[in-house]
């Protein structure tokens, strides 16, 4: 905290006698008043962050103990079951029991984060270890997580749906569900040690390389749909985006497919695909035109080149509907407002290297709920977090060079973060997904990572990545031309 400088003066007698730089505010004391200053630090940090933090926990426990029968969905529910015959009341039990499961998921998640955060408070007092800097930043997460709590108390995204009286489908008279959130992965409920089963389950492919609809052709980027559980995969020696159904045994084109080609109606080698449910829509790099394509998703014959003469690999959309696209050549990621023809640069962008402010061969991109963004950046075997505005990033795994050691990584393509932190990779040279938790050092194996073959519990250089609303991983396993599904197993979500 403090560093001998013997030509400053002190800020508060302005003696030549200060010795001690405060290395939060800048200024220079002498002895005297740089322990009067931290006893006034000390003071604020009880004040702004313990004290709050404090007040959280009780409000935490509140709601924990509080009663949610009031909430107005409770009484749809009762509403409804009152309206109907006897039978309807079993199909009333199972869905109070979705609803309470759902906002017990909440508080729990909530208290997961709380409790991270809480630990990481006391270490920094008990150390103390903190500056004006660090007050700030708590402070800024425990309004976040008051926020978050009030939200879990009166949640505005969970609805009930209930079927009207007729000719119904007894199964699903009236069910709640988790209204699917526009940056879906960090809805996902996953424990903090969350497990799946070691075997894939394949979904799509598995039939050889080839052309037909119940084959793929060194697949890439997938994401999954959490309104039907469909997977929209990126079927790059096919040139067409297509969509398998759970359960179906063939996929269907949704885009592309009418062999490479540069017509509005094609397209060439494409990448990545995400959907954007606010336009009703698939955002396509369309890597081999050099192109992003929009492509309606009902019934489409052709898309719309939205931004030109990018070499993109990875693509990202956030809650203000803002794309997301990292590009190869130029080492850079930038995002895109609707109708912008430059775009802001908001990763790289300082040519090709390992410096913080550069990458080198960026792929697969996320961006979370404060907006910052996740690089695969694949040459330099690192995975990068920018936070919004930032000039330069850091390393959040991986940057020990190429390898298959648990400190490192090998090729990284697909890049996935939880509503935790956790950070989801797939080591595509390591034939592996791996996991590694905020701020850890060290990563640790998902699935995979048993060599690279077409065993159940083996991936041959995966690419693409994906969590469903349940947490189940879907995996573009490219070398065998299929996608896998590991499911979570049941005590970690």
């Amino acid at each position: 905290m403090a560093s001998a400088v013997a030509s400053n003066r002190c800020s508060i007698c302005e003696k030549n006698a200060a010795m001690c730089n405060c290395v939060g505010c800048q200024a220079f004391f002498c002895i005297k008043h740089f322990n009067e200053h931290r006893q006034q630090l000390s003071l604020q940090y009880d004040q702004d962050v313990i004290e709050p933090c404090d007040r959280l926990v009780e409000q935490i426990n509140q709601a924990q103990n509080s009663n949610d029968t009031s909430l107005e969905h409770f009484v749809t529910i009762d509403q409804w079951e009152a309206s109907t015959m006897d039978i309807v009341k079993r199909t009333a039990n199972r869905a109070r029991e979705q609803l309470t499961r759902l906002l017990k998921d909440e508080k729990e998640l909530l208290r997961k984060q709380f409790d991270r955060l809480t630990q990481e408070i006391r270490r920094q007092r008990e150390e103390d270890e903190f500056a004006e800097e660090d007050i700030k930043r708590f402070r800024a997460k425990i309004n976040k997580l008051q926020q978050a709590l009030q939200q879990s108390v009166q949640p505005n995204n969970i609805n009930v749906i209930a079927s009207q009286i007729g000719q119904l489908d007894w199964n699903r008279l009236i069910y709640v569900e988790k209204q699917p959130e526009k940056i879906l992965p960090r809805s996902t409920c996953i424990d903090f040690n969350a497990e799946w089963i070691n075997d894939g389950l394949t979904v799509a492919g598995g039939n050889g390389r080839g052309e037909k609809l119940n084959q793929l052709n060194a697949p890439q980027g997938i994401c999954v749909d959490n309104n039907d559980q469909s997977v929209y995969i990126t079927d790059w020696c096919n040139h067409r985006i297509v969509r398998w159904k759970p359960n179906q045994t063939a996929g269907q084109i949704v885009a592309g497919g009418n062999e490479a080609g540069s017509g509005p109606n094609q397209l060439n080698n494409p990448l990545d695909v995400i959907l954007d449910h606010e336009r009703n829509s698939f955002i396509i790099c369309d890597s081999g035109n050099k192109r992003i394509v929009r492509w309606p998703c009902r019934d489409a014959y052709s898309g719309q080149t939205i931004i030109s003469n990018i070499d993109s690999r990875g693509l990202a959309i956030d809650d203000r509907g803002y794309l997301y696209v990292s590009d190869y050549t130029k080492n850079e990621v930038r995002r895109w407002q609707i109708g912008e023809v430059e775009g802001t640069l908001v990763a790289g962008g300082n040519g090709k290297g390992r410096a913080l402010n550069q990458l080198n061969g960026p792929q697969g991109i996320f961006v979370d709920e404060d907006h910052s963004i996740y690089v695969s950046d694949m040459n330099n075997y690192r995975v990068m977090k920018w936070t919004d505005g930032a000039k330069e990033g850091t390393v959040v795994a991986g940057g020990q060079g190429k390898g298959d050691d648990l400190t490192q990584l090998s090729s990284p393509y697909g890049v996935v973060v939880d509503r935790l932190g956790t950070i989801y990779i797939v080591d595509c040279g390591c034939c592996r997904v791996v996991r590694w938790y905020n701020g850890s050092k060290t990563g640790s194996i998902v699935v995979g990572g048993n060599g690279c073959g077409d065993k159940r519990n083996q991936l041959n250089y995966p690419t693409g990545f994906a969590f469903d609303r349940f947490g189940n991983i879907y995996v573009s396993d490219n070398g065998n031309n299929r996608i896998q599904k590991f499911n979570i197993h049941s005590n970690s979500c």
